[in-house]
């Protein structure tokens, strides 16, 4: 039998049936500190797939983090087969700063595959491209909504990828998005090499969100079990199918003012109900924001300060029959009565 070789991650291996920290070197700051990409690597006894779990792509998106951290943590990745690649802060720059950004104010997720000899952003995106990207078969990127909205837990996939929406459906968050893939970003360049992703969006920046959190981890779990990485024990059985809500749209506030909010996200709304109310500081003027047509809100402003544009309410199509809120709340049930760890462990 021939033995299986190591994984090769920057300058260093990782032998089988191993795992190891590997610092991938990014830049220097001005102080002369030097900044890695620093990535987990497990890589099994066994063959199988390369999948890589990316996180804190923005910077303020922290719920990724923890996702990653819990992931880490799970006794199942001892009798891994293949290679999983976990980087819970690809962004180091801005979640140092609570920031969406890196310091040049570029957006991360924008700037792939970028390029060795580019801006800061573009060599951070080159060096995980090169890396990480090109070295797996899956890819599961984490994110949360931006601060000052929140994100029911989702499943973000490239329309019309019957294996992707087959995943999706693995993974069982209570709602499943086809959104086109956007320049620049990193589940374009992935596909355009030929890798298959999953971008998963729950809950806010800079707050951790447990159901979020929770969802997340056993989404990744029931993905690598389906990929024949890890053991069905201690991967949570998904009871609820995903709603596929074909597409979705933002409602927008008609005028500046105070947000007084009715709805929230997970909530399903039929056609012309009120969801919420601008006001005008002196409460002269008021605006209702009502469904304009049945749907699920997957999305939602926090901030009670809106200006006539912003974006409050994210509400995805559901079908006609398809009983999402029953579906819904036993989802929500099921999440919170699943035992993911060992409370006498932990105590």
């Amino acid at each position: 039998m021939i033995p299986r070789e190591g994984f090769t991650l920057g300058t260093e291996t990782v032998a089988p049936g191993t795992r190891r920290t590997v610092d991938l070197p990014v830049s220097v700051l001005s102080d002369h500190t030097p900044v890695t990409l620093s990535a987990h690597v497990i890589h099994g006894r066994r063959p199988g797939p390369v999948v890589f779990v990316t996180a804190g792509i923005h910077g303020d998106e922290v719920i990724g983090v923890e996702i990653v951290r819990r992931l880490l943590s799970m006794p199942g990745l001892d009798r891994l087969r293949g290679t999983l690649i976990a980087i819970p802060i690809v962004n180091a720059f801005g979640f140092l700063n609570l920031s969406r950004y890196l310091p040049d104010r570029r957006d991360l997720n924008r700037c792939f595959p970028g390029s060795a000899e580019g801006s800061m952003a573009a060599r951070l995106a080159h060096l995980l491209t090169e890396e990480v990207v090109m070295r797996a078969d899956l890819g599961i990127d984490l994110h949360s909504a931006a601060v000052h909205r929140t994100n029911l837990p989702q499943v973000r996939v490239a329309p019309k990828n019957d294996e992707l929406m087959r995943l999706a459906r693995v993974f069982a968050a209570p709602v499943i998005l086809p959104s086109a893939l956007r320049a620049g970003s990193l589940r374009q360049t992935a596909q355009d090499r030929g890798i298959g992703m999953l971008l998963y969006e729950a809950g806010e920046g800079l707050r951790f969100d447990e159901v979020a959190v929770r969802a997340g981890v056993s989404g990744v779990l029931r993905v690598l079990h389906d990929r024949g990485m890890i053991a069905s024990k201690g991967v949570p059985r998904a009871r609820r199918a995903a709603m596929v809500c074909r597409d979705s749209r933002w409602l927008r506030a008609p005028l500046g003012g105070l947000l007084r909010t009715y709805r929230s996200e997970g909530d399903v709304v039929a056609k012309g109900d009120l969801l919420a109310i601008v006001s005008d500081p002196f409460g002269e003027i008021e605006a209702h924001i009502t469904a304009p047509s049945p749907g699920i809100i997957v999305g939602r402003a926090i901030l009670p300060v809106v200006n006539e544009g912003n974006a409050v309410f994210h509400l995805a199509a559901i079908a006609a029959g398809d009983r999402a809120e029953d579906r819904i709340d036993a989802w929500n049930a099921e999440l919170e009565a699943e035992a993911l760890f060992d409370e006498d462990e932990i105590l």
